[in-house]
C-alpha cells in the first residue's frame, strides 16, 4: 500500500449571470457534501466558480466589474461553504477573480486558493498564462477578454506540502503550456490541481468545436501528467453559460497520462479517486529521472527567448 489520498473532481454546470451567488454557493457546497460521502480528503472545484465567465462581456463600469470580484477570503458570501467543508474535514481547491490592493494600487487576478481540512488557505496561485485579447476585436463571434482584467500572476508556481503530497496549483489555460507542469515537477509537486472554463465554440466563426476542445483539454493534461510523472486533477465549469457553450470532461489523470476518472456531464457532477502517490517511482526513477536525463544546457532558448525565431 502506497501513500494515498482520496480526491474528487467536482465539476460544475453553468453559473448564469443572473443566478444569486447564494445559489452557486448552495451548489458548491452541496458537491463538498458529496465528496465527504465518498470520502474524498480534497475536493477540486473550477476557475471562477463562484460566478459566471465574465471576460466574455466588455464591462466599462468599475462598480459593475467589482461585483464578479472577492476581496476577502472567505468572506460574508462563501463562509458557509467554508465551514461545511471543514465540519466535514475535507480541504479544497477553488477558482476565483481576487481584487487587491498592493501599494494603493489596485490590482486583479485570476486566482485559485488551496484550503485545508481545517478551513485555513495554505497556498494561492494567481492565474499566469493569460489568453484572449486586452480590448474587442470586431468580427469576433465571441471575446475573451481576460488580458484586459487581469493582470499576469505574480506569485511564481507555488508547490506546498499538504493532504500528506506536494501540491501545485494551475489554473486554465496554464494547462496548454507544458512550462507549467514542469516548473512544478521541478518544485517537487506530486499532484496539480487545475480549474478551467474553456469554451466549445471557435472565437472567429461560433462555430461548435466541443469534441476537438475537449480533446484538447485532455491531451494536455494527460501529457503534463506523463512527461512529469504526477498526477493532475483537472475540473471544468461545463456547459452553455448564457448562450457560450463551454466544455467538460473534468478528469484525474495517473502519471501514465490515463485518465482514472472522468465527468460523463456538462452539469453538477462529482467524480472521486484514490491516488496512489508512489505511483510515479518507476518513471521519476527512469525515463523520467529529471537529474539524470535533463539536459539543460541545451534549453536555455526557453527561458530568454520569448518568441520563435523567423
Amino acid at each position: 500500500m502506497g501513500r494515498e489520498i482520496r480526491v474528487a473532481a467536482a465539476q460544475m454546470g453553468p453559473n448564469q449571470p443572473t443566478d444569486k451567488r447564494s445559489v452557486i454557493i448552495d451548489r458548491m457546497i452541496n458537491l463538498i457534501e458529496k465528496g465527504a460521502t465518498d470520502k474524498a480528503d480534497l475536493v477540486v472545484f473550477p476557475e471562477l466558480a463562484f460566478t459566471t465567465f465574465f471576460p466574455r462581456y466588455l464591462i466599462e463600469d468599475e462598480a459593475v466589474l467589482d461585483k464578479y470580484f472577492e476581496i476577502d477570503m472567505p468572506n460574508k458570501d462563501n463562509e458557509h461553504l467554508f465551514k461545511v467543508a471543514r465540519d466535514a474535514k475535507v480541504g479544497f481547491y477553488v477558482g476565483y477573480a481576487e481584487l487587491s490592493v498592493e501599494k494603493n494600487i489596485k490590482r486583479r487576478y485570476n486566482t485559485a486558493i488551496l484550503v485545508s481540512p481545517e478551513g485555513h488557505i495554505i497556498n494561492k496561485y494567481r492565474k499566469i498564462h493569460l489568453p484572449g485579447t486586452p480590448s474587442p476585436v470586431q468580427g469576433y463571434a465571441r471575446q475573451q477578454l481576460e488580458k484586459k482584467y487581469f493582470s499576469v500572476g505574480n506569485l511564481g508556481f507555488p508547490v506546498v506540502e499538504a493532504f500528506g503530497a506536494k501540491i501545485g496549483m494551475a489554473i486554465c489555460n496554464d494547462r496548454r503550456w507544458p512550462e507549467t507542469f514542469r516548473v512544478l515537477a521541478l518544485k517537487g509537486a506530486e499532484i496539480v490541481l487545475i480549474g478551467y472554463n474553456s469554451v466549445a465554440t471557435n472565437r472567429h466563426t461560433g462555430e461548435n468545436e466541443e469534441e476537438l476542445y475537449t480533446y484538447h483539454s485532455n491531451l494536455t493534461v494527460q501529457a503534463g501528467a506523463y512527461q512529469n510523472a504526477n498526477w493532475v486533477v483537472s475540473v471544468a465549469k461545463a456547459g452553455t453559460e448564457d448562450g457560450s457553450p463551454m466544455v467538460g470532461s473534468s478528469v484525474i489523470v495517473d502519471p501514465n497520462g490515463k485518465l482514472a476518472a472522468q465527468t460523463k456531464t456538462l452539469a453538477d457532477e462529482i467524480v472521486t479517486h484514490t491516488i496512489d502517490l508512489d505511483a510515479a517511482e518507476e518513471s521519476r526513477r527512469l525515463m523520467f529521472n529529471f537529474e539524470k536525463n535533463r539536459r539543460i544546457e541545451e534549453y536555455g532558448i526557453i527561458a530568454t527567448q520569448r518568441g520563435a525565431t523567423r
